[in-house]
């Protein structure tokens, strides 16, 4: 089964149709995030502990103040 350039134009302007020009740069950033992440976790294995580094990190994001808008 191949796949020629006309399907692969259909494929990205469906893609265009549905999300938007500008959302596709936020989909392609999560994405890639999603997918370094997947990787660092079977690579590291699934143990369920955090290494020093990410426990400091989730331990200031979690003690740092939410912003408030006042509307």
């Amino acid at each position: 089964m191949n796949i020629g350039w006309v399907e692969v134009v259909l494929v990205v302007g469906l893609v265009v149709l549905v999300f938007g020009p500008k959302r596709i740069p936020l989909l392609g950033s999560a994405l890639g995030k999603t997918l370094r992440g997947f990787k660092e976790e079977l690579k590291t294995g699934s143990s369920g502990e955090l290494k020093a580094g990410e426990a400091a990190r989730l331990e200031t994001e979690t003690k740092s103040p939410s912003k408030i808008i006042d509307r």
